[in-house]
C-alpha cells in the first residue's frame, strides 16, 4: 500500500494559521462583571427600591414624617453607594 503523506509547506500553513486563531483568542475577554457583580447590582436596585417604597409609606402630610424624610432616604442611598461597590468590585 501506498503512504500518503502531505507536503511540509501544506503543513506549515496549517500550523501558522492555527497558531494565529489561538492568538486572536487570547484578546477576547468575556463578560465585563463577573456573577457575584451582578448578584450585587441586584441587592443594590433592591435596597433602591426599599427605600422608595418606604418613602411612600409615610403617613404624614407631605411625606415629612420619619419615614419619608430619615429612614427612607438612608436606605435608597445606602442602595445606590452598595450599586458603586458591585459595579467596583474587582473578578
Amino acid at each position: 500500500m501506498k503512504k500518503i503523506t502531505p507536503k511540509t509547506t501544506e503543513l506549515k500553513g496549517a500550523v501558522s494559521s492555527i497558531k494565529d486563531s489561538v492568538s486572536d483568542n487570547k484578546n477576547v475577554e468575556g463578560l465585563p462583571f463577573s456573577k457575584q457583580n451582578y448578584v450585587l447590582m441586584l441587592i443594590g436596585l433592591g435596597l433602591i427600591a426599599l427605600g422608595f417604597i418606604i418613602m411612600t409609606q409615610d403617613k404624614e402630610e407631605f411625606g415629612f414624617g420619619f419615614l419619608g424624610i430619615t429612614l427612607g432616604p438612608a436606605i435608597a442611598f445606602i442602595g445606590f453607594i452598595f450599586e458603586f461597590y458591585a459595579i467596583f468590585k474587582k473578578k
